[in-house]
């Protein structure tokens, strides 16, 4: 008779801390699962607290209560498939990211990771130990080898397990994205299933935590590397995947392989997915954000909108002395092709009364950067007191380019409590908001078509604190800015690099200044969603106080 195995992979978005929940969600799949005649399902790495927990994992209460959850989901699943699930595990030797064998109402195994990764967002030596690498495990007749995520980014692990027995790979990740990480991911898996010989499923969980976003896109690899399926990005998904065993050893049937969209879908998808987690995560149901007229606060309320839905996503817009009649008929324009509520509070009045309160102490002194940055921390506390009285999220709309420079009032419109446009440099605004006017998906649900007035996106970027003010008053043109700070920034190159690349040195000079006298800023900033492995946070941790620049040109 020939041999078969059938898995139900387990794309799906856990929460952190919530371990009942999570552990419903993994019992539901088990459900379907056995339904589906399957032999084993298989969840994510960590699963059942969530990725990353960070120092949460430190409290052994909290490890404990994860252990017993995954005994008690033990318990649940006695008479059915298998399930493979990711936890903390501690014991007189130290704790450990593992991954648990559920099987006949025990706990049949526990693997535990190898490799720990040590850079990006990942900091996993400061909580887990090293285990050694752990044997293959039988379900049924099938020996399988399980490296837990960056285990199978290397070489070592897999190969190990092949030596051992392993029949074929299965994977359990915590991977976030990033841009162009796919490629990534499925370049690395390639690369075991070839060195291996062994079918290889590769199961990422899906969903927001904080600044992060695991974007699924779960696949199977046959020997040789050949695609047998592969599920959604950002979706939750249950897929199930039938083995058998032939004389090449095992092999995946053909399964549907889903449709991997481009990078600006992918990017504009991670936003709206770590908006909307964030959100529900948190116990939020509804957005307040102050809307200028301008691009980014455009990009803002759309991405709300689609995360929560428009009547969710509450614009208001601040006028002052210098707000253009354009500027209210574009923040106008935005709200009402969204179908989002839009109120206008101006800030003239408030604005008096503090220029009233400081002029005999301000005497003889000229107007500067200070009455700027008075109508900006205005607006933050009036947007800020709406929150509080409505319990809605303020949402922050500073771009990539200008959390880099400091372009930005700390205490005003810095003021929130999520920015998913945060990793967003201003020049890939721009084009994000042109790919979303002419692209429209299930997952959304704002309307479709022109959302952003192209008037909106072609016009002069300003932040309208003084009159006739403009963005390249201040930085050089965005398209030299961005360039800059990718190679400063995302690349981490010298002043040198950047003069060789074509950039005029006092300009790079003068970026290089600014982006490291904001750290402060940044410091105190709302999370945002990660979109590249340089995201301000986690990616990228320098000192605030630091009085080192690079002078190798001089």
């Amino acid at each position: 008779m020939t041999q078969k195995f059938r898995l139900t992979m387990a794309q799906l978005n856990a929460t952190v801390g919530d371990l009942a929940g999570n552990a419903a969600q993994a019992l539901e799949a088990w459900t379907a699962a056995k339904v589906a005649g399957a032999d084993m399902v298989m969840l994510p790495e960590m699963f059942v607290t969530g990725y990353q927990v960070q120092d949460l994992v430190l409290k052994p209460a909290f490890t404990r209560d994860a252990m017993a959850q995954i005994q008690t989901l033990a318990q649940s699943c006695a008479e059915g498939p298998a399930m493979g699930i990711g936890g903390p595990f501690r014991d007189e030797s130290g704790l450990y990211n593992a991954y648990y064998v559920l099987a006949g109402g025990q706990i049949q195994t526990v693997i535990k990771k190898h490799i720990l990764p040590n850079d990006d967002v990942f900091d996993e030596k400061r909580l887990y130990q090293s285990a050694d690498i752990a044997g293959p495990y039988l379900v049924g007749d099938l020996r399988i080898g399980t490296p837990i995520c960056e285990d199978a980014w290397h070489s070592d692990v897999p190969e190990a397990l092949a030596e051992s027995g392993a029949e074929v790979l299965f994977v359990p990740n915590g991977s976030p994205y990033a841009r162009g990480k796919m490629d990534v991911r499925m370049a690395h898996m390639v690369a075991r299933v070839v060195e291996t010989g062994l079918p290889l499923v590769y199961v990422n969980m899906v969903g927001g935590q904080d600044d992060q976003v695991f974007d699924g896109g779960s696949f199977v690899l046959n020997p040789g590397g050949a695609l047998a399926l592969s599920l959604p990005m950002f979706e939750n998904c249950l897929a199930h995947v039938d083995f058998e065993l032939t004389d090449q050893g095992w092999q995946a049937a053909a399964g549907t392989l889903a449709h991997w969209p481009d990078a600006f879908e992918q990017d504009y998808h991670a936003m709206v997915l770590s908006l909307r987690d964030y959100m529900r995560k948190t116990g939020f149901s509804s957005a307040l954000l102050g809307l200028s007229g301008g691009i980014d606060s455009a990009i803002v309320a759309t991405i709300a909108a689609d995360a929560l839905g428009p009547q969710n996503v509450h614009c208001v817009m601040l006028p002052s002395e210098f707000t253009s009649q354009a500027s209210l008929q574009d923040a106008a324009s935005v709200a009402q092709a969204l179908g989002a509520p839009l109120q206008t509070l101006p800030i003239t009045g408030p604005q008096a009364a503090i220029t009233d309160s400081l002029a005999p102490i301000f005497a003889g002194r000229p107007a500067d950067l200070t009455e700027e940055n008075i109508q900006s921390r205005l607006r933050g506390l009036l947007l800020m007191s709406l929150s509080n009285k409505f319990g809605h999220m303020l949402l922050t709309t500073g771009n990539k380019s200008e959390v880099a420079v400091g372009y930005a009032t700390i205490y005003g419109d810095m003021a929130g409590g999520y920015n998913p446009i945060k990793d967003l440099y201003k020049t890939r605004v721009f084009d994000i908001c042109r790919w979303r006017n002419a692209h429209h998906r299930d997952w959304m649900m704002g309307p479709e078509g022109v959302v952003i007035d192209p008037r909106i996106i072609d016009k002069a970027p300003s932040a309208e604190l003084r009159a006739d003010q403009k963005d390249e008053d201040s930085l050089p043109p965005y398209p030299v800015l961005d360039g800059i700070l990718q190679m400063l920034v995302d690349d981490e190159a010298s002043v040198a690099d950047c003069i060789a690349a074509g950039f005029e040195r006092e300009t790079v000079k003068k970026i290089e200044h600014l982006i490291y006298i904001s750290e402060y800023k940044r410091f105190q900033s709302a999370p945002g969603t990660r979109l590249s492995p340089r995201a301000f946070w986690l990616d990228r941790r320098y000192p605030i106080a630091n009085r080192w620049r690079d002078h190798s040109t001089e």
